[in-house]
């Protein structure tokens, strides 16, 4: 009962059942390979649903990620707990070679090493190995690494995000003029644009962290002036959360019409519901307003495409730091939004009580069992799993849709309570369960002597002596 139960815990179906669909049926002949153009469809089959979930559960870089030193750094000292995951961690690693690095970075001794450097595990190796490159010659993301990793204050980050700014814009200049060199010019040229851009991007964060908001949405504005094509950092993002702190709605609805393919979608939930206040008792006497029904549907919207985020805005489940790869979707993605976003919700009288009365009146708009969603396409399976991947194991992963226990488990834990009590009974009261256990045989076998005794009065006597030597 135990294997079983943990085993539903960690994979979310039953081990006795997965044996059996998986092992016991072909060997029953449950499996038909009559024709094998069936078998290469369904392998077919199986290849586009497997690419499909591949797609549904990819994980996105989370825009408002925090720096490692400052934030999450000074969590660990504080809890002894570390707040990213290997797999988080590893994600990271591999942006950050795809966004520094290129293949000429060979020819220049600090870029050779700041290449090794991304590529480290250890988290003072890769601090070392900064400090080497920036020893030999100034290296932009060098800098870069020291203002995530090393610096334990926004402020120390900053100073050294500005003096990587300086390196970073000399670079871009001059590979700007030689990028149509040839093929090599243009990979570093296209590096070094990554390098300015997140640079530029992670100082407006500083501003905003720093409480400088205006000069932070300044930056972040010209910054998509500057580099339009680059959406891949999902600039815009930060963007929003900081119109938001200047409580500039107007602003945040424009930003949400134009992104509105590549924002999350619950974004708009807090665009809708911030022009708008909501009581209860107001709304029963006079019924919802144009402004309130628009945001009960932005809501309905929203928490169909993330039915996490509900319950961290309305803290029925306690919050943890967000890592630094969401999955659409899926709970790290709630737990990043409502991380930013929930200082905002507080700060507008009635929207987190317009929230409190209508989520729950989503879920009954939509087709149940999920085989089609309403508003979206339907949720994905495999969230659970790469939450699982992405978040701390000392947060318990928020499910949906909550599965039901599986058959074998319930058979299982009856069966095992039965025989537990059986077995403390008879330990308690031999004799007792003794005179039972004669009753319940003696019941049990009474329709068996019945027959029999039917049987001997019917058959004749010579037949019935016959048959039982035989």
């Amino acid at each position: 009962l135990i294997f079983e139960w943990w085993y539903f815990r960690k994979y979310g179906t039953s081990f006795i059942e997965q044996v059996s669909v998986s092992h016991l049926r072909p060997l029953l002949g449950g499996v038909d390979n009559s024709s094998p153009n069936s078998s290469s469809s369904s392998s077919n089959g199986d290849a586009d649903s497997s690419r499909q979930s591949v797609s549904e559960c990819k994980v996105w870089r989370n825009p408002l990620n925090l720096f490692r030193g400052a934030e999450y750094n000074r969590y660990t000292w504080v809890t002894g707990r570390e707040p990213l995951t290997y797999y988080d961690m590893n994600l990271s690693a591999q942006d950050h070679q795809t966004f520094f690095t290129c293949d000429s970075d060979h020819l220049r001794p600090a870029d050779a090493i700041m290449q090794k450097a991304w590529r480290e595990r250890n988290p003072q190796a890769r601090i070392t190995a900064a400090h080497e490159a920036l020893d030999l010659e100034d290296c932009a993301t060098a800098y870069i690494l020291l203002a995530e990793e090393e610096a334990t204050t926004i402020v120390e980050a900053e100073k050294l995000f500005k003096q990587a700014l300086k390196i970073g814009e000399s670079c871009y200049r001059r590979s700007q003029q030689l990028q149509h060199h040839g093929a090599q010019y243009e990979a570093q040229h296209r590096r070094d644009t990554n390098v300015l851009v997140y640079i530029k991007r992670r100082l407006a964060m500083c501003s905003r962290k720093l409480g400088r908001t205006r000069e932070a949405v300044k930056m972040m504005r010209d910054l998509m002036k500057e580099f339009p094509l680059l959406s891949m950092f999902n600039i815009h993002e930060n963007l929003l959360e900081s119109l938001l702190e200047l409580q500039n709605y107007a602003d945040v609805q424009a930003v949400l019409a134009k992104y509105d393919g590549t924002s999350t979608s619950h974004l708009s939930l807090g665009g809708f519901v911030c022009v708008c206040r909501f009581s209860p008792e107001a709304a029963s006497r006079r019924g919802l307003s144009t402004a309130e029904m628009n945001a009960v549907e932005a809501i309905h919207r929203a928490v169909e495409f993330n039915p996490h985020v509900p319950k961290y805005l309305l803290e029925m489940k306690s919050l943890i730091l967000p890592p630094e790869h969401i999955l659409k979707r899926g709970d790290s993605e709630a737990i990043a939004y409502t991380f930013f976003h929930l200082q905002h919700w507080k700060r507008v009288e009635g929207a987190l009580n317009l929230l409190h009365c209508t989520w729950e009146g989503t879920f009954r708009m939509i087709p149940y069992p999920l085989e089609k969603g309403h508003l979206f396409y339907p949720y994905p399976v495999c969230t659970e799993t790469a939450d699982r991947e992405l978040l701390p194991m000392f947060h318990e992963v928020s499910v949906y849709p909550k599965k039901e226990l599986p058959f074998f488990i319930l058979f299982t834990a009856g069966l095992c309570s039965f025989t537990a009590m059986l077995a403390l009974l008879t330990h308690q009261f031999p004799e007792l369960m003794g005179v039972f256990a004669k009753a319940f045989l003696s019941t049990l076998f009474a329709p068996l002597n019945f027959i029999m005794e039917k049987v001997e009065s019917i058959l004749p006597s010579s037949l019935w002596h016959q048959l039982t030597r035989i």
